[in-house]
């Protein structure tokens, strides 16, 4: 080796070596005896926590972070727990955060599994991006109305979170804060916020309850995606519901629409399959795209006159529908996969009084079997009390025209579905 590359590779090898060095200013004991290490900040006249060494897992045990430190004749307030500061300390289990720091960084805390419970003083003004990721062990968190901002995947991957309260100087969030927070079931936001984020309880597949306060108005695209929810009320403010908001919800079995939304996004509700009815409010100007594809226990749909746009297969594969209230008094034209194969043979169109021969005439309604009429008193007058079978099946889920000798199943025009024998 040349003398050249000896010195080359040399330097490069304590390039290495320095950033593997030293990551803090100033070591300082707490009254417990535990040292906590800091980064001078705002000209040095603060301090914010960091780690020994960027090998990180600096703490361990139970720590708790002064209000203010003495060093050289100096005393400092501790206002920040810098990015990484705390990351990977997988044998912390507590740590006290003063209510003087005002921020907390990025990944500040990702990691730290051991760690079971967190108070966020009401001083932080700022969460930072997967500043609590991975923190498997944290059982609920509650964010103070202080905190204004919380960063990208913040508490990502929380598995252990059951609850989570977000308070009301929260406006908006970054995407995905409580991703895969798979023991996540109930989230409340108070007053305050007006926009849920995309994919901010993405696959919280335990969530079951969430309060939206009527400042929301605006909820984002995945921020339910695959969520326990069973039933959810969109408050009157929200103009916005984004694409796949509810995506693969199967547990939902109502959800209310205001009038306030103008916009339900692409794949908004596809295969929530528990969900048997749908009522869109007369202010829906836009259904996406299969926003409704694959309900497969959709039995009856209302659209609003205010509707222009129905997206490609929004009701696609709701193979159960029997019943659509069409509001709409000049019916433009849909697509041929806007409902599914069966909707279009089996299911009843009602319509405006007087508009039967538009829908006739136009492309995608006029592909319907049954086309009614509204009467004056509202749909066509109900000739019996007792629900009268749709459609009939094989075992094997294949549509008959007459009952096969065997099991049967049958669908009701009440959206019930049942096994029968037939001799």
């Amino acid at each position: 080796m040349t003398t050249k590359k000896f010195f080359f590779l040399f330097s490069v090898l304590l390039g290495m070596a320095t950033t593997k060095s030293l990551a803090y200013d100033i070591a300082v004991k707490n009254a417990d005896g535990v040292t906590i290490y800091y980064n001078y900040t705002n000209n040095g006249e603060e301090l914010e926590v960091t780690y020994k060494t960027d090998n990180y897992n600096s703490y361990n045990g139970s720590v708790t972070i002064p209000k203010e430190v003495s060093n050289n004749n100096k005393t400092l307030k501790v206002t920040g727990i810098g990015n990484y500061a705390i990351c990977d300390c997988t044998s912390l289990t507590s740590i006290t955060i003063p209510n003087t720091v005002k921020n907390i960084g990025k990944a500040a805390f990702a990691g730290c599994n051991g760690l079971t419970s967190i108070k966020i003083p009401d001083s932080v003004t700022s969460i930072g991006d997967i500043a609590f990721q991975s923190c498997s062990g944290l059982t609920s968190v509650t964010i103070p109305n202080s905190v204004k901002s919380i960063g990208t995947y913040a508490f990502r991957f929380c598995d252990g979170l059951t609850s989570v309260t977000i308070g009301s100087g929260v406006t908006s969030m970054d995407e995905g804060v409580f991703e895969r927070c798979m023991g996540l079931t109930s989230a409340t936001f108070l007053k305050g916020a007006t926009t849920i984020g995309n994919g901010t309880f993405w696959k919280c597949s335990a969530l079951t309850s969430v309060t939206i306060p009527n400042s929301v108005t605006s909820i984002g695209d995945y921020a339910f995606y695959d969520c326990g929810l069973a039933s959810i009320t969109i408050p009157n403010g929200v103009t916005t519901i984004g694409d796949h908001a509810f995506n693969w919800c199967r547990s939902l079995t109502s959800v209310t629409i205001p009038n306030s939304v103008t916009t339900i996004g692409d794949l908004a509700f596809e295969e929530c399959d528990a969900l048997t009815s749908i009522t869109i409010p007369n202010g829906v100007t836009t259904i996406g795209e299969r926003a409704f594809h694959d309900c497969s226990s959709l039995t009856s749909v209302t659209i609003p006159n205010s509707v222009k746009n129905i997206g490609d297969a929004a009701f696609g594969w709701c193979s159960y529908i029997s019943k659509i209230i069409s509001k709409i008094e000049n019916p433009f034209a849909i697509d041929w996969p806007t409902f599914s194969n069966y909707a279009y043979s089996d299911a009843t169109l009602y319509v405006p009084k007087g508009t039967i021969d538009k829908y006739k005439s136009t492309e995608g309604w006029k592909e319907f079997a049954n086309i009614k009429e509204e009467t004056s008193t509202g749909i066509d007058q109900v000739t019996s009390d007792e629900p009268q079978i749709l459609r009939h099946y094989t075992i094997n889920g294949n549509k008959v025209t007459t009952p096969k000798n065997g099991i049967n199943i049958i669908q009701m025009d009440n959206g019930e579905v049942k096994k029968v024998i037939v001799k």
